[in-house]
């Protein structure tokens, strides 16, 4: 059978269409930013080790999630830090009463805690924490604990939870979780607080926790260290808001025996020398104060009061970055993100996030 088709006449309409200038311009622009976002995804793909870092202690992290949420989850998008060291999870380990808990795990043997493990593991499976892997270390109650959120992109060669580097064995309370790399080991601590008086959970603890910190930072010097985290002392004058406030602060009157114990727990003068001796003896830098020597009323300190009664306005610099001495020349920023005594930038918390950046290698590794 034949068909008869109708001939198309040619026109100027079958032309092809001419690329003017601007709409060419406008497609390499395209393809240049679909080429850095590309590259910039195979960087990340490929990284080894973390860059920028931040630590905050959240106050209960199950409070924020549920209070505080789209704000951090906004300033977490902004800055994208490849470590996320978090203090003061306040989630019970897993386990029923009794019974040996696993400070790996939330507990979930009821209804209620199975309820609060729901919310947070929702809240980690969005953007942009879904992006991480995540370590716990919890306390057996509702009481201190860490959490540790490295990039996925980034694989620790081994993470522990002791200041003895033992994997399967947890510090008290879950104060402490140790990731280490290629290149230096990340210590994430939540200090104990030293309290008011001479007993065995306040001034006593504390000595021991300062005692075992420097055992452990002597220790391990073979490798850089980058230790971050609630460390629950003011190393200096500078570092708090009103010093005679703090040096005279007592509870109910009690006088402590020693006189170097006396003050605010944080800022006596026997916590801020063994902090010292740390830092000396461990060859440490204070990343904060090595970028900012001066005295910042407004955004310099970690640690606000309550906005009412006699706390009100009085701050402290308690939450740090430390690094080796051997990493200070790569230290491009350390920022603390909190300002003013109504708390701004502290998403709900008495802490607000401190922050910490390093250059991929040292200005001189290429004349060593």
């Amino acid at each position: 059978m034949k068909r008869f088709f109708q001939p198309v006449e040619k026109d100027a309409s079958s032309k092809k269409p001419t690329i003017s200038a601007s709409s060419s311009s406008v497609k390499e622009s395209e393809i240049t930013k679909e080429t850095a976002s590309v590259d910039e995804e195979k960087k990340e793909a490929t990284k080894k080790e973390p860059l920028k870092f931040l630590t905050w202690n959240a106050n209960s992290f199950l409070l924020r999630i549920k209070n505080n949420w789209p704000e951090f989850s906004k300033f977490i998008e902004n800055h994208d830090p490849d470590v996320i060291a978090i203090q003061e999870v306040r989630m019970p380990a897993a386990g029923s009463k009794g019974a040996p808990k696993n400070p790996r795990e939330f507990k979930d043997d009821t209804k209620s805690s199975r309820e609060e493990k729901l919310v947070i593991m929702r809240a980690l499976s969005t953007a942009p924490f879904k992006n991480y892997n995540v370590w716990w270390s919890l306390s057996d109650m509702k009481y201190a604990g860490t959490a540790l959120l490295i990039k996925k992109c980034i694989q620790p060669k081994k993470v522990s939870f002791s200041l003895d580097e033992t994997g399967s064995k947890h510090e008290p309370d879950g104060r402490v979780i140790l990731a280490e790399f290629e290149s230096f080991r990340l210590l994430n601590t939540y200090a104990p607080n030293n309290g008011w008086k001479e007993e065995e959970s306040s001034f006593q603890r504390r000595r021991k926790w300062d005692k075992r910190m420097l055992e452990f930072v002597l220790r391990t010097c073979d490798k850089p260290l980058v230790w971050c985290g609630d460390i629950n002392v003011s190393h200096q004058d500078i570092d708090v808001s009103h010093p005679e406030f703090f040096s005279a602060a007592m509870l109910n009157g009690y006088v402590p025996p020693n006189k170097e114990d006396c003050g605010q727990p944080g800022f006596t003068l026997s916590e801020r020398k063994r902090f010292g001796t740390i830092l000396k003896e461990g060859k440490l830098v204070d990343a904060y104060r090595y970028m900012h020597k001066d005295k910042d009323m407004q955004c310099g300190f970690s640690w606000s009061g309550n906005p009412i009664g006699k706390y009100r306005g009085k701050r402290m610099r308690i939450d740090y970055f430390i690094v080796s001495e051997k990493l200070k020349d790569r230290i491009l920023a350390c920022e603390i993100h909190g300002q003013g005594i109504e708390l701004e930038g502290f998403y709900g918390s008495d802490h607000c996030p401190v922050t910490l950046e390093l250059s991929d290698e040292s200005p001189n590794s290429n004349e060593n």
